[in-house]
């Protein structure tokens, strides 16, 4: 079955859903993130879209404030790409940025989230 939709980025909420997209989610890997992905809305949810959720494990940098900042770039990248895009297949993405994403230039995010929305079509 294949669902899609016009573009609309949603925020993936709940541990048993992120749980369930690290065990069974299919992987992707780039230079500068790690995306895991579930086709479909979440359980219980009707709304079409893109469902995002980030993770930064304690291992990229003891410090919060760098962790968060890989997150929100990738986050972001994510964002603009899809935003550019007619339709997105409505998917579950978990994403975890990887050391490179934070002092890599910008663009070399967008790149690698541009070939990630070429695989998830």
């Amino acid at each position: 079955m294949k669902y899609t939709v016009p573009v609309k980025l949603r925020r993936l909420r709940g541990r048993k859903t992120s749980a369930r997209i690290l065990r069974d989610g299919a992987v992707w890997k780039s230079r500068t993130f790690v995306a895991r992905w579930i086709a479909g809305p979440p359980r219980g949810e009707t709304a079409a879209g893109l469902f995002v959720g980030t993770f930064a494990s304690g291992k990229l940098s003891k410090s919060a404030v760098e962790r968060n900042r890989m997150r929100r770039r990738c986050r972001e990248a994510l964002r603009r790409a899809v935003r550019e895009r007619d339709e997105v297949r409505t998917a579950q993405v978990l994403l975890s940025p990887r050391k490179t994403s934070l002092d890599c230039p910008f663009r070399d995010i967008e790149e690698d989230v541009g070939k990630f929305l070429a695989v998830l079509r």
